[in-house]
């Protein structure tokens, strides 16, 4: 396995923010890491969305450990949701690996302005 080329730190302090905004919010992994590994680690867009979804995983397998023993977390809903997101997963990561990088970004962009949107206006 390959040593990472960053500073430790740098890496760990981007995983703190992200896992914590995750956490909190019950998402934010890829609103985070996504733009610090490309900004931080200087991964290029492909990488960094390919990279944050493994590393949003450990997100995921931490919240639902802590939602499913507090008995905050719908199993049913989420299963029947899961089964459309690992279809929306795969043509997803699909498309990713067809896209140019200035596709990618736009298109994040675009994503990431309607959530903020939504967010505050709704």
């Amino acid at each position: 396995m390959r040593k990472p080329k960053h500073n430790l730190f740098l890496l760990a302090a981007g995983g703190i923010v992200a896992g914590f905004f995750n956490g909190l919010f019950g998402s934010g992994g890829g609103t985070i890491i996504v733009p610090f590994l490309e900004k931080f680690l200087k991964l290029n867009p492909q990488k960094s969305h390919a990279t944050a979804i493994f590393i949003i995983y450990g997100f995921t397998v931490v919240s639902l450990l802590f939602y499913g023993f507090s008995q905050r977390l719908d199993f049913a809903t989420a299963f029947t949701v899961s089964i459309g997101g690992v279809v929306g997963g795969f043509l997803g990561a699909k498309l990713l690996s067809r896209l140019s990088f200035a596709s990618i970004h736009k298109i994040f962009g675009i994503f990431m302005l309607i959530a903020a949107g939504r967010m505050v206006f709704f």
